[in-house]
């Protein structure tokens, strides 16, 4: 019996499928989905393959697949920003009656997620300071303490902390260790080959460079780690762009030439600012003399281009004065793009359980990607505006 055509509704529903083979491109095609079609019933509720596209299809797997192979890692879980891959892969370990212990320097959002959200869920945080040893650390813990958190360098400031010895006391502990790690884009430093269990990066930085993409990415090598990522990302319904994750990995290609410049031109502008009548200190672990040098150089391969200054005594508006001469430094709060940015800091410092004391006020410089030479002269005629 012959079949009657479908009614042309029919046949444009089921028009532009998907061909049978897709041309090999440098980078993979970008698929989007919400529906994934499985072959057979059987498959319905198969978790070994994608049944869903909020899980992320080709183009996240990919992504996830390469940062894989930069951290070291088992496996990479995607967040649709770098906050919430930290506050995800916090939550995907902790539970009420928990303690956590935070650098004093973490990331504002990240310090007040601890301490406006989980205190409200029952897991109790205390803070240590960004110089803080394992031995340090070690007195500090309690029977309910679940995770260590930290970022090394610390957000502003710079600290680094000694990452191996407090990964090691913890593990002895039974303690699990979580490193901000997106100073170091997971190039110049692998928390995870440290001993750290999650490695945390905004990809929003570095690895998109552009300052166009949000994204972040959690990173483990124990399969129970992996499994709990995988479970926050289900159940709190964490989703990336199939478009965003393309960019991400475009970004990723030239990750290593672009921090390369990026290191290059910060360690120039930041050895000539350090000879400024202007400036009282440079706050970057990768310049000679920096009191975090020597950990800096054990511990990594190379420097990021995001570094802060300590001006002078001046008053705030002084500060605002040098910010707004300043022709080729953008004013804006993130960094790690390939334009070049400046911030006044001290107002966030309240946050911090142990302000830091400086004699003067604290600028972070993110130096992108601009010839370092224009970078200086435009520092240069910024810093006239201030007492020397």
């Amino acid at each position: 019996m012959t079949r009657r055509p479908d009614r042309e509704s029919t046949r444009l529903i089921r028009a532009g499928a998907a061909p049978a083979t897709l041309a090999r491109t440098v980078g993979p095609p970008i698929q989007k989905g919400s529906t994934v079609l499985l072959g057979e019933a059987a498959s319905l509720y198969d978790t070994g393959q994608p049944t869903y596209g909020r899980g992320g299809l080709g183009t996240q797997e990919a992504l996830a697949s390469a940062l894989a192979e930069l951290e070291g890692a088992a496996a990479v879980r995607l967040f649709p920003s770098g906050l919430a891959a930290v506050t995800g892969a916090m939550l995907a370990v902790l539970k009420a009656g928990d303690e956590v212990l935070a650098s004093d320097a973490a990331y504002k959002p990240t310090r007040r997620f601890c301490d406006h959200v989980l205190a409200r869920f029952g897991v109790a945080v205390r803070t240590f300071a960004p110089r803080a040893t394992a031995a340090n650390l070690a007195a500090m813990t309690t029977p309910s303490t679940r995770l260590i958190v930290m970022e090394s360098p610390g957000s502003l400031t710079f600290e680094v902390q000694d990452t191996p010895a407090i990964a090691a006391m913890a593990a002895e502990r039974g303690i699990l260790t979580l490193m901000d790690n997106t100073w170091a884009a997971g190039l110049f430093f692998k928390p995870l080959t440290h001993g750290v269990d999650i490695s945390v990066q905004a990809l929003t930085k570095y690895v998109g460079g552009h300052s166009d993409v949000f994204m972040g990415a959690a990173a483990a090598r124990a399969p129970a780690l992996v499994d709990a990522l995988d479970n926050a990302v289900w159940d709190f319904g964490w989703a990336v762009a199939p478009e965003d994750a393309y960019q991400m990995l475009r970004g990723l290609r030239t990750l290593p030439t672009r921090m390369a410049r990026h290191e290059e031109s910060a360690l120039a502008v930041a050895a000539w600012l350090a000879g400024q009548p202007q400036v009282a200190g440079v706050l970057y672990p990768a310049l000679r003399g920096s009191p975090d040098h020597p950990l800096w150089k054990r511990d990594f391969t190379g420097a990021a281009g995001v570094f802060s200054i300590v001006l002078r005594p001046c008053r705030a508006k002084a500060v605002r004065a040098f910010l707004d001469r300043l022709k080729l430094f953008g004013l804006g709060f993130s960094w790690g793009g390939f334009e070049s940015l400046a911030l006044h800091c001290d107002p966030q410092f309240a946050i911090r359980s142990e302000p830091p004391r400086f004699v003067g006020p604290v600028v972070r410089l993110n130096i992108g990607l601009e010839d370092p030479d224009d970078l200086i002269e435009d520092l240069r005629q910024g810093l006239s505006v201030l007492p020397g």
